[in-house]
């Protein structure tokens, strides 16, 4: 598919931009990038896959594009310069990666440079999602542009005071400087630099070559207050009058209220001053979080059924099955043969140490609504509905998050919130207990995955891969309301899931005949598109397949995969994981190596791993809920084109990666009789550190695109399915079922009545 020019283009080569100089007391300057970037081609040997020519990312940078020149970098009057990004940080390093994107253009330290999250801003309608790895790659360009606006009014202003010609200034850490030694500070030009009229500029960013800041190494920005326990978040913040609210829910989930037992008495306890009852529970407001959570246990009422009536794991499992379709025959072919494979994926939870939280202030006239909000907008104008007031009348603050994980691109909490506050006529600041989060909070869905591969004369020929799930919600659209109310409309959801299907899903390798499709189902549970959507499940899927079509055909997992793959660049990362991971090394019984690639979003991975699956060398000190096979070792290579921060690659990368080993091994949710078992995180077995792997090696990759690729999620498959092809190699049997632990309930699961567990006296003799 050639390049086509855009209508609009505006760019006198690719560093020339149109940028505004915006009236204001200080200087304000704009980005307009208009519809005129070109993306490169996709060149592939065989018929792409949609994916490959237009994908998720090109969709939702193309929808930030007709809005892009409403992002602002302001310079202040003590010299740092200002930008509220309209992004969500949850802990992925973008407060970071934006302040060195303008420092660059501005010449200016990155400390000097203060980030904050923009509250909800309904006119950047599609501008102000947070999600598919797509802040970095939509926000590069525009961000620039603004601070490099700034910068050349600057040096218009300082020409005029330092009587010299802009092209003799130079610009270093915030001042300005003339050949005769004269110089300016950026905070003295700021209000002389500014613009009573909105007039528009031209810009040339900072080439690549010349780069300070960009591609090099940085320390978070807030990592310094994240470890002495300075940074702020929702339960953090200090509103007039919102004291601690907790809710007590449903023994099944999803049920609802009908009636409060003993209000009376729980009113009498210490510090409680509201009960009242929610459609999703009984809130209870109370001086401190303690006082609410000995409230929430002692509180009893009766419920409706829930959501999934008594259904356990099971029964789902069931329901799957029966939504399968038969996958598409192809012509009878009496030379080839057909490999078969079918892999169930449990629920998974989406919740991230930062509880599901919100403080509300809900007038009668207004409401102002404080979160960590993914998709603010949508979150603002559902709220308005459900408060009976316009979306100009709430005001909706985003808040740094600890992790998201896709659960903050719903907005529960802050809903729940509002709702709460509006019904007692008093502040609110709500937050989610563990067990909430685990036992009603969002869900990665139950899935199964269907593949089968033909091979005939020694190639394969076709591929034939069908995915169905309990659905995926994506109720929250595009981050604005239009496309919020079209995936609520029947059959709207499903029409988002094709979509995002399509846009994200690829068989990288010449395997002939390649089809790939989803199917969803049942609208009961709370679900939500965790880390990567359907990426990890699908791509495990299809590795392992990859995986046994080798041992099929006699040839080496990694020399396969080589000799297949359909991108260079992938098949640069592959080749670095099998260098750097000595591949095929000697290993004794029971221990292996396994291998695999992911590429989506602009990127492209792969990742080497290695296996201890002897009992002999589980640690039985450790208690069995926890015990089983261990990685003990990870390399991990990464091609994300133009990469801003290295560093912060790097730790999302680990943190992927041990995303990718708890869904192989040990992270599920069980359903039983309408709940899910799991209820904090001592029995949701994330990956702990005894089965962290000692030995992790990422590795970014070079790379002459002037571009930045996704990379927020990438970490995730790859470790996955690697981690499945190792353990099918360590035990001679490929799993049917993930997490390969799931089958061993070995936790005592609390209780449903009271919803709250019990706090513990002694952390140190819980059982981890």
């Amino acid at each position: 598919m050639p390049d086509l020019p855009s209508p609009t283009t505006a760019a006198v080569d690719r560093r020339r931009f149109l940028g505004f100089v915006l009236g204001g007391a200080t200087l304000v300057a704009a980005a307009d990038l208009g519809l005129f970037e070109t993306r490169a081609s996709a060149q592939v040997p065989t018929l792409p896959q949609p994916a490959e020519l237009y994908d998720l990312n090109d969709m939702l940078t193309d929808a930030t594009r007709p809005t892009a020149n409403l992002v602002t970098v302001a310079i202040n009057k003590d010299g740092t310069a200002s930008f509220a990004l309209p992004r969500a940080e949850v802990g992925q390093g973008i407060t970071t990666s934006t302040a060195m994107l303008i420092a660059e253009e501005l010449a200016l330290p990155v400390d000097k440079v203060h980030v904050t999250l923009a509250k909800a801003r309904p006119e950047l309608v599609w501008n102000q999602l947070t999600g598919g790895s797509n802040t970095t790659i939509s926000t590069y360009t525009p961000i620039r542009v603004a601070a490099a606006v700034a910068m050349g009014a600057l040096l218009d202003a300082a020409a005029i005071q330092l009587g010299d010609t802009v092209a003799n200034l130079v610009a270093k850490g915030g001042v300005i400087s003339a050949p005769d030694g004269s110089s300016v500070t950026y905070g003295e030009l700021a209000t002389l630099a500014a613009s009573s009229t909105t007039r528009s500029v031209d810009v040339v960013l900072k080439d690549a070559a010349d780069f300070a800041v960009i591609g090099k190494s940085h320390n978070r920005v807030d990592a310094l207050a994240a470890v002495t326990g300075r940074k702020t978040f929702t339960t953090d913040l200090q509103v007039a009058g919102a004291l601690p609210t907790m809710v007590c829910r449903a023994p099944t989930l999803n049920g609802s209220p009908t009636k409060i037992l003993n209000r009376a008495t729980v009113l009498a306890m210490p510090g409680v001053t509201d009960v009242v009852m929610i459609d999703t529970g009984i809130a209870v407001r109370a001086r401190t979080f303690g006082q609410c959570i000995d409230a929430v246990r002692t509180l009893r009422a009766e419920w409706t059924p829930g959501s999934v009536g008594r259904d356990s794991d099971a029964d789902i499992v069931a329901e799957l099955k029966a939504a399968q379709l038969p996958i598409p025959a192809l012509p009878t072919n009496p030379l080839a043969e057909t490999i078969e494979q079918d892999l169930l994926f449990y629920f998974r939870s989406n919740s991230p140490l930062d509880t599901g939280s919100a403080v509300a202030d809900v007038r009668s006239d207004r409401a102002e609504i404080w979160a960590g909000l993914k998709s603010p907008i949508t979150a603002q104008e559902e709220i308005a509905t459900a408060l009976g007031l316009t979306p100009d009348a709430v005001t909706v603050h985003v808040v740094q998050a600890g992790g998201s994980f896709g659960r903050r691109l719903f907005f529960d909490a802050a809903l729940e919130a509002a709702k709460i506050s509006q019904k007692l006529g008093k502040p609110v600041k709500l937050m989610w207990h563990r067990a909430d989060d685990a036992r009603v909070g969002r869900a990665h869905p139950m899935a199964l995955n269907r593949i089968r591969a033909t091979v005939s004369g020694g190639e394969v020929v076709a591929f034939q891969q069908q995915h169905t799930s309990v659905e995926t919600d994506y109720r929250h659209g595009l981050g604005e309301l239009i496309t919020d109310m079209a995936a609520n409309l029947p059959t709207g959801n499903q029409g988002f899931a094709q979509t995002i299907f399509a846009l994200t899903q690829e068989i990288p390798y010449n395997f002939g005949v390649v089809d790939q499709s989803v199917i969803e189902t049942d609208e009961r549970f709370n679900t939500g598109s965790m880390r990567n959507i359907y990426s990890p499940d699908v791509r495990t899927a299809a590795e392992l397949m990859v995986d046994r079509l080798a041992r099929k055909l006699g040839k080496d997992p990694y020399h396969f995969r080589k000799e297949l793959l359909r991108n260079d660049r992938t098949r640069a990362v592959l080749d670095k994981v099998a260098s750097v991971g000595s591949w095929g090394r000697a290993m004794p019984a029971g221990t292996a190596q396994g291998i695999a690639i992911h590429k989506e979003y602009k990127g492209t991975s792969a990742c080497l791993v290695e296996i201890d699956c002897r009992p002999a060398t589980v640690n039985r000190d450790i208690p069995h809920a926890v015990t089983g096979p261990r990685v003990t070792k990870v390399v991990y290579a990464i091609d994300a084109g133009l990469v801003v921060n290295p560093r912060g690659i790097e730790a999302q990368m680990q943190g992927g990666i041990n995303d990718g080993i708890a869904l192989a091994l040990t992270s599920s949710l069980h359903l039983r009789d309408g709940y899910f078992l799991e209820a904090s995180w001592d029995n949701y077995f994330y990956t702990r550190q005894w089965n962290t792997p000692p030995k992790v090696n990422v590795i970014v990759m070079p790379s002459d695109s002037g571009q930045p690729g996704g990379a927020g999620e990438a970490g995730v498959a790859a470790t996955f399915a690697a981690v499945a092809c190792a353990y099918a190699r360590a035990t001679g049997k490929t799993p049917t079922y993930f997490p390969i632990n799931h089958h061993e309930l070995s936790f005592t699961p609390k209780p449903t009545v009271p919803p709250i567990p019990q706090s513990p006296t002694n952390g140190l003799k819980l059982t981890y």
